[in-house]
């Protein structure tokens, strides 16, 4: 878990550069008169390892985009066995990203590819930052599944629903509360 969150500081510290980035260009453009021609390309493989590097953390904070209106109505058990199903199945669909994302890199490596521009970035530096995002997204989703079913064959769904399940109103007001507390403690 404390991977996942330093992974998720890089991944919005990351953000905050790429929009300054951006930002910049189109002030140079608009007041300088000129560009920088590596915008696109860098803030591309940033947003890209970002993303990657947030999917961790974001599995184990339970802020996935979720459609479950009819889920929730579920009996527990069923629920979260349901869960535990999806999670496997997201995981399935990691370990294939995985794969794929390892070999693009291996072939970058093979045959020492760089991007076709003027900065000419060797590929295998984005492409193993992203690579290492999925993987650790991999790892994660192996600790949780292996935690759900744990909980599931102790017989206690409740702790596996509360694990993987929708996060509730007092998850989200406890949270809030929370952020709340930080930012008072920041101001002093």
């Amino acid at each position: 878990m404390a991977l996942a969150t330093a992974m998720a500081y890089v991944a919005g510290w990351n953000y905050i550069a790429c929009a300054l980035f951006i930002t910049f260009d189109v002030v140079a453009r608009s007041l300088l008169g000129f560009s920088s021609a590596a915008t696109i390309e860098v803030t591309g493989y940033m947003l890209a390892g970002g993303i990657a590097w947030g999917l961790a953390h974001t599995l184990a904070r339970r802020a996935h985009i979720r459609v479950d209106v009819w889920v929730n109505r579920l009996p527990l058990r069923l629920r979260a066995v349901l869960h535990l199903v999806s999670l496997l199945l997201l995981g399935a669909f990691a370990v294939f990203c995985a794969w794929s994302a390892a070999a693009l890199v291996d072939e970058s490596l093979l045959f020492d590819a760089h991007d076709n521009s003027a900065l000419r970035i060797p590929l295998v530096i984005p492409q193993g930052i992203w690579t290492f995002g999925i993987i650790a997204f991999c790892l994660m989703i192996t600790v949780l599944a292996l935690e759900s079913a744990l909980s599931l064959l102790l017989g206690r769904p409740a702790e596996l629903d509360a694990l993987l399940g929708s996060r509730t109103l007092e998850d989200e007001t406890e949270e809030a509360l929370e952020a709340v507390q930080m930012a008072r403690e920041g101001t002093r």
